[in-house]
């Protein structure tokens, strides 16, 4: 499941990359994840007072903290499998899921 999710985005972030000229290096993958962490905690903050709601409505600031949590989970699993880990495998073993859960 999580590697065909972790195909889908790469296949869309892959397009995204030819279409404005990027260059997604090694260090590409983890200054995106780490972009997308601030945008999310960005969302965060303003749903929650601690921030400018930039006259967004708290529907609409729900919404972008969506639409940043998905942002960051896709390019999580874009840096796994830019580093071919197989996250499946390493989150049965950290967090002691039984086999075939993911």
């Amino acid at each position: 499941m999580l590697r065909r999710l972790a195909d889908q985005f790469e296949t869309s972030s892959a397009a995204y990359a030819a279409a404005n000229g990027i260059e997604r290096d090694a260090d590409w993958f983890l200054l995106k994840l780490q972009e997308e962490m601030g945008e999310l905690t960005q969302a965060w903050n303003r749903l929650t007072g601690r921030g400018r709601a930039k006259g967004r409505s708290p529907d609409e600031m729900q919404r972008d903290l969506a639409d940043e949590t998905a942002d960051l989970l896709g390019h999580l699993l874009l840096f796994a499998r830019s580093n071919d880990i197989n996250l499946a495998a390493a989150i049965e073993r950290k967090w002691l899921f039984q086999p075939s859960v993911l």
